[in-house]
């Protein structure tokens, strides 16, 4: 099995292909209603950049990255600006952003390594800013069609989020697949807030 980020190299063009059209305006909503008019986002794991164009055009300032070279580069013709190549385990920022957007993302991330990702992302955020994430719907972890998928039930991303007692969960819903021919697919998504500013 390759590492996520290189099966992403190898398939750029067809994951680009398959997913820049998607209309997202539905998950957009319930993140963008707590971010300040020209505030500040990271997208962790921008794929394609679809998002981080979606939230320049509106007037935005966004820090796009992906783990992937290939999706770097993709990102970076789309948006017309540099995208870093970095993986979710280098996240350095401290306070910086007003909103993390990680949308398909730490779906990719193992459980061993979902606790510091998770410290580095809320440590990223600046106090009371907010955060968006989304799982595939399942249980465990599996590798399908030469990836590795971490899933999460409800019940299980609620725990997650609530071990995290720097956040505070504002909403989790279940969405299907806009994709054609996915619908059957569910994805949880969550918004979570930074409430807790000490301990880093």
């Amino acid at each position: 099995m390759l590492p996520h980020s290189d099966y992403y190299d190898e398939h750029a063009a067809d994951f680009v292909e398959h997913t820049l059209t998607v209309d997202m305006t539905r998950l957009y909503e319930p993140f963008l209603e707590h971010i300040p008019m020209g505030g500040r986002i990271l997208d962790a794991g921008c794929g394609s950049g679809r998002d981080t164009r979606a939230f320049l055009a509106q007037g935005y300032e966004v820090v796009a990255m992906d783990a992937s070279a290939k999706m770097v580069e993709a990102a970076a013709a789309l948006t017309g600006q540099p995208v870093l190549h970095t993986r979710f385990q280098e996240i350095e920022w401290i306070e910086d952003f007003d909103g993390i957007w990680a949308c398909a993302s730490l779906l990719h991330v193992p459980r061993a390594e979902i606790g510091d990702v998770w410290r580095r992302l809320i440590r990223a955020l600046k106090p009371s800013a907010v955060g968006f994430m989304s799982f595939k719907k399942g249980k465990g972890e599996s590798l399908r069609n030469g990836r590795f998928f971490n899933d999460y039930d409800e019940q299980e991303l609620r725990a997650l989020i609530e071990q995290q007692e720097a956040l505070n969960l504002l909403r989790l819903w279940i969405t299907g697949d806009v994709r054609k021919g996915r619908e059957q697919e569910q994805w949880i998504n969550a918004v979570v807030r930074r409430v807790r500013c000490d301990g880093w």
